[in-house]
C-alpha cells in the first residue's frame, strides 16, 4: 500500500510522539532536563524537515521512535535521549557536529560522533566499510557505553521497518544485525532487544522456516494459556499461605531461539518442552532475595516432581552479563515440562535491561559491584584490542565477536586464587592471563596434577599450575590456538620484536654477501633475491637470510637470469590452451563436469555462479549471490551462517539471486538417516531413492552399534521440491526415526 502524506495529520502525529517521549522521561527529569530535550526535538525537527523514510513517512519518525526505545525499553537518562534525537543530524545534515557541541556539550557531541558512520568514499573495495564502522564505535563505547546502547536502539527501529527496503538491503542488515548487534545486545543483558533483533532479523534470512514457527505458536495458544493456568494456580494458593507476594508472569520463547533450540536437538516444534516459561517475580530487600528464591523453589517442589537436571542456580554466580534468578522445572499434570523462573524484581529489571538497568540500583546502592566489574572488564579488553594499531578492521572485528561469549569457565591456581576465563580458554590463554612472561616461556602445565600441552582446552573447576622454560620463546602458530585478546596480542608484540631483530640481522648479512660480489645493497638486487627465492612476505624472506639458508652460490644463480625452462613451457603451454577458449567454452566444460556449478535469470552469462559448500543450496531455497571476484558469484541460503557473516563484513558485495525456472542440473545434496536397524534396511532405502524416486546416489555410508543405525547418503536431486519428497518417503520406512538433510543447521 503506497503512503499518502497528509500534513495535518503528520503534525499531529510528529507531536503526539514526542509527548509520549516526554511522558516516558516526565518522572525521572527536571525541569531544565526537560527544557534540553525540546531543544534537541526542535533541531532535529528542523533539520530533518525535508527529509522522508523508504516508507514515504516523515524522518522525524526515526529519531523520535528511537529516542523513546532509549527512554522507555533501555530506560537511558536525559542525555542518551538528547543524543537518540540528533543521532542522524550530522550524518544526513548540513548542520556540523561542531555547532552541537557549541549548544550541548562535548559529551553529547563525542557520543553523537560515535554514532556517526564513516564516509564511503574513504576506503577502496577490498575495504569493509561495515567493521571500519564497527571500530569506530567500540572505539567511542570504550570512553561512553551509552554510544553503543543508543546505536543498539537506532538498530531495533530500523529491523521494525524493515519490510520497506530493497531485498539486497534486507539481506545486507539482517546480516549485520545477527552477526554483530544481537551478541551485543546479548553481551550487555538487553534480553528483550536481543530476542527481538533476532527474531526481526530471521524473519528475513530465514523467512520460511520463521512463518512456520510463528504459525505453530499462534495455533497453540490456547491450549498453552490453559496449561498454564491449571499448572500455576496451586503454586499461587501456596504462596498466598506462605505469605509470599509474588506477580506471575508467562513469556513465550522467541522464535529464534525456538529454532536454534530444534536444530541442535534436531528435533520438531512439538517435541521442545520449554517453549514457554513461568516467571515468579517478588520485590524484597537485597539481603532477603535469594532466601525468598529457594522459598519459591520449595513450594514448587512439593506441588510437582522436578528434573534435576534442569535445575538452573545464577543466584551466587550470575551469568557475565549480570544475569540472576533461579531456575526449576516441573512436570504439570498433563505431562508437560514447565521452566519456573524465580527472581525478585531488581534481578527481573537487570535480566531485560541488562546495563542500563544496573545503574538504577546503583545509585540506591541496592547491587552489588560485581556486575560493574564484570563489565568493566569487559571494556578493559575491548580497549586491549583498541591499542593494536596494526590490527586489520576485520581482525578486530573477529577478536571483538570472541570477546561476546558469554560462556565463561573458573580457573584456580595451586594457591586456590580464582580467575575467570572464557569457555574454550586453553594452557596457554591462562598462562598470559597470569603474567605475560609466563605466557611467553610456557611449555605446558599440570592441570588438576596431570601433565598436559600448551593447546589443552581448560575445564571448569581446572587446577592449573603453569610449567615454563627460559628456552621457550612466542611461536607464530600459537595464534592458531589461543582465544583470549590478552594472548594474541602479547604473542603478536613479542613475534613484531623477533622478526625486527631477525630482518635487522637479515639485512646485515646480505649487505656482507654482497659486499663479496662487489654487489650494491639496494633494492633492484636484494629485491630480484627475493624474487628468485619465490617469497612474498619481506618477514619471510629476511629472515631466510638471518637463519643462514642463502649462500653465495645462490645469489649468484639468481642474479645471472638462470632461466627454468621447464617452467616457461609449461606456462607457455596453459597459456596457449586458455587463449583457444572462450569464456563460454570454459564454462560449459565446467557444467559438463561439475553438476554443482549453474547460472541465474537476470545475470550476464559470462559470469560464474557456484553453489557454496557450506550450505550446498538447491533450487527451491531462499538464496543470495556473493560476488568474490569480476567472474564468479557464491550463491548461499540466506540463513547460512558463513553467507550472513560476509554479508555482515561485505555489503556492498550482496547481488540480487534467483534460480532459473527450467533448471535441468542435479545437484549434489546429503542426507542423514537415523532410526532401528532391521534386515533389508539398505534395500529398503535404495529402493525409495532409485527405483522409486529414480534418482542417482553418489554415495552411501551406513553404520551400526547395537540395533542403532546411523547413515549419510550424498544424492544428485534438482531442487528443494525433490528433497522434500525424498526425506518424507525416507521417513515412511520401518524403524527409520529420523531424515534429515545435510549442511550447516545439522552438522
Amino acid at each position: 500500500m503506497t503512503y499518502k502524506p497528509d500534513i495535518e495529520v503528520e503534525r499531529k502525529e510528529i507531536l503526539r510522539k514526542y509527548r509520549y517521549l516526554l511522558s516516558c522521561m516526565y518522572d525521572r527529569t527536571t525541569k531544565e532536563q526537560r527544557k534540553r530535550i525540546r531543544k534537541a526535538f526542535t533541531i532535529a525537527l528542523n533539520a530533518h524537515q525535508n527529509m522522508r523514510r523508504k516508507s514515504g513517512e516523515p524522518y522525524i519518525y526515526h529519531p523520535l521512535e528511537v529516542a523513546t526505545i532509549v527512554a522507555e525499553e533501555i530506560k537511558l537518562g536525559t542525555t542518551s535521549v538528547v543524543c537518540a534525537l540528533l543521532h542522524d543530524v550530522v550524518e544526513d545534515t548540513e548542520l556540523e557536529l561542531r555547532t552541537l557541541r557549541d549548544i550541548f556539550g562535548d559529551t553529547v557531541g563525542n557520543i553523537i560522533d560515535g554514532l556517526t558512520k564513516i564516509d564511503d568514499i574513504e576506503f577502496d573495495s577490498d575495504t569493509s566499510i561495515q567493521a571500519e564502522n564497527f571500530r569506530k564505535i567500540f572505539m567511542s563505547m570504550s570512553n561512553d557505553i551509552r554510544v553503543i546502547l543508543i546505536k543498539l536502539a537506532d538498530r531495533l527501529h530500523n529491523m521494525r521497518t524493515l519490510e520497506f527496503m530493497s531485498e539486497e538491503k534486507r539481506l545486507k542488515i539482517s546480516s549485520e544485525t545477527s552477526f554483530f548487534y544481537v551478541p551485543i545486545a546479548h553481551r550487555l543483558g538487553l534480553y528483550q532487544i536481543k530476542s527481538e533483533l533476532e527474531d526481526c532479523a530471521m524473519k528475513y534470512t530465514n523467512n520460511i522456516v520463521y512463518n512456520h514457527i510463528a504459525d505453530k505458536i499462534k495455533s497453540s495458544e490456547t491450549e498453552r494459556e490453559t496449561l498454564i493456568e491449571e499448572f500455576a494456580m496451586p503454586i499461587k494458593e501456596r504462596l498466598v499461605k506462605e505469605g509470599i507476594r509474588a506477580e506471575m508472569s508467562s513469556r513465550v520463547k522467541s522464535i529464534s531461539s525456538i529454532y536454534e533450540k530444534m536444530k541442535k536437538k534436531k528435533v520438531e516444534f512439538e517435541d521442545i518442552y520449554d517453549i514457554f516459561a513461568i516467571r515468579f517475580v517478588f520485590d524484597s530487600e537485597p539481603k532477603d532475595e535469594n532466601i525468598i528464591c529457594y522459598e519459591i523453589a520449595d513450594i514448587v517442589k512439593k506441588l510437582y516432581k522436578t528434573n534435576p537436571n534442569r535445575e538452573r542456580n545464577f543466584l551466587s554466580v550470575p551469568k557475565a552479563n549480570g544475569y540472576q534468578s533461579l531456575h526449576v522445572t516441573a512436570m504439570s499434570n498433563s505431562g508437560k515440562w514447565i521452566e519456573v523462573q524465580i527472581r525478585s524484581k531488581r534481578m527481573d529489571e537487570i535480566a531485560e535491561n541488562g546495563f542500563a538497568a544496573h545503574f538504577k540500583y546503583k545509585e540506591d546502592e541496592k547491587t552489588p559491584d560485581e556486575y560493574e566489574n564484570r563489565v568493566e572488564d569487559w571494556l578493559a579488553k575491548i580497549k586491549e584490542i583498541l591499542k593494536s594499531n596494526d590490527v586489520s578492521a576485520l581482525d578486530f572485528l573477529n577478536e571483538i565477536k570472541l570477546n561476546l561469549n558469554l560462556k565463561e569457565i573458573v580457573l584456580f591456581t595451586p594457591k586456590g586464587d580464582s580467575f575467570t576465563m572464557p569457555a574454550q580458554s586453553t594452557v596457554l590463554d591462562f598462562a598470559y592471563e597470569l603474567h605475560t612472561k609466563l605466557g611467553a616461556q610456557c611449555i605446558g602445565a599440570k592441570v588438576n596434577y596431570n601433565i598436559v600441552p600448551i593447546d589443552y582446552i581448560l575445564q571448569n573447576g581446572d587446577q592449573v599450575e603453569v610449567i615454563t622454560s627460559k628456552k621457550q620463546k612466542p611461536k607464530i602458530d600459537w595464534l592458531d590456538f589461543v582465544t583470549t585478546s590478552r594472548a594474541k596480542e602479547s604473542i603478536k608484540e613479542a613475534i613484531r620484536v623477533e622478526q625486527k631483530k631477525s630482518m635487522e640481522l637479515g639485512k646485515a648479512k646480505l649487505k656482507a654477501m654482497l659486499d663479496e660480489l662487489d654487489l650494491k645493497f639496494e633494492p633492484q638486487n636484494y629485491g630480484k633475491i627475493q624474487s628468485g627465492l619465490k617469497m612474498r612476505s619481506q618477514i619471510e624472506f629476511w629472515s631466510f637470510i638471518a637463519e643462514d639458508k642463502l649462500t653465495l652460490d645462490r645469489i649468484k644463480k639468481i642474479l645471472s637470469n638462470e632461466k627454468n625452462t621447464e617452467l616457461e613451457s609449461f606456462q607457455k603451454r596453459v597459456s596457449s590452451e586458455i587463449e583457444n577458449k572462450s569464456l563460454d567454452d570454459l564454462i560449459n566444460e565446467e557444467l559438463s563436469t561439475n553438476p554443482e556449478i549453474f547460472m541465474l535469470d537476470d545475470t550476464s552469462d559470462k559470469i560464474r555462479h557456484v553453489v557454496a559448500p557450506c550450505c550446498k543450496p538447491l533450487p527451491g531455497d531462499q538464496v543470495v549471490g556473493f560476488q568474490m571476484s569480476d567472474d564468479v558469484i557464491f550463491i548461499h541460503q540466506t540463513n547460512c551462517p558463513k553467507a550472513i557473516e560476509q554479508m555482515s563484513k561485505f555489503g556492498n558485495r550482496i547481488i540480487k539471486a534467483k534460480w532459473k525456472k527450467e533448471q535441468k542440473i542435479a545437484f549434489l545434496s546429503g542426507i542423514r538417516i537415523e532410526g532401528f536397524d532391521k534386515k533389508g534396511m539398505i534395500k529398503d532405502i535404495v529402493n525409495v531413492i532409485s527405483s522409486q524416486l529414480d534418482l542417482n546416489i553418489r554415495s552411501l555410508n551406513i553404520e551400526t552399534q547395537g540395533n542403532i543405525f546411523n547413515g549419510k547418503l550424498m544424492i544428485y536431486i534438482q531442487n528443494v521440491k525433490s528433497l522434500r519428497e525424498l526425506i518424507e518417503k525416507l521417513k515412511q520406512i520401518d524403524n527409520v526415526e529420523r531424515v534429515d538433510r545435510i549442511g550447516y543447521e545439522t552438522e
